[in-house]
């Protein structure tokens, strides 16, 4: 391990325009979302709170470390794959060697997908009004 004497391992992740700062501490697996039980926070969503957790799942770490969360902006759906990205990036700082599995499955790539913004002459980002031939 790096820095083995160090027990706070910090990883920040984004997505849409949700921002979670995630801090992994050894623990016994519990997760805390803006100072609440993580299963709370994302109203007890099985799919949600999977997703939150798989990169620990991946490395066969999930009851070794608590997960305390920063998250802000953004639906739920953003903020779960935020959060998912920032654990990734706190797991590569606990260990380098974490960084192959978890790019080979994905969980360090930043989703780019944004919303795209409402053009004049339109009703949405490419919605028309109805069309009329006469």
């Amino acid at each position: 391990m790096a820095d083995s004497d160090r027990a706070v391992y910090w990883g920040t992740g984004r997505r849409k325009s949700s921002v979670a700062r995630v801090r992994l501490v050894p623990g016994s697996g519990n997760m805390t979302i803006n100072k609440k039980p993580g299963e709370e926070y994302l109203q007890a969503n099985a799919a949600y709170i999977t997703s939150a957790k798989a990169p620990l799942e991946t490395l066969g770490l999930e009851g070794e470390y608590d997960i305390l969360v920063n998250v802000r902006g953004g639906g739920l759906t953003g903020q779960a794959d935020s959060i998912k990205l920032g654990v990734a990036r706190a797991l590569c700082e606990l260990d380098p060697d974490n960084r192959m599995p978890l790019k080979t499955e994905g969980y360090l790539t930043r989703d780019p997908r944004q919303k795209e913004r409402k053009k004049y002459g339109l009703k949405k980002a490419r919605k028309a009004g109805q069309f009329s031939k006469r």
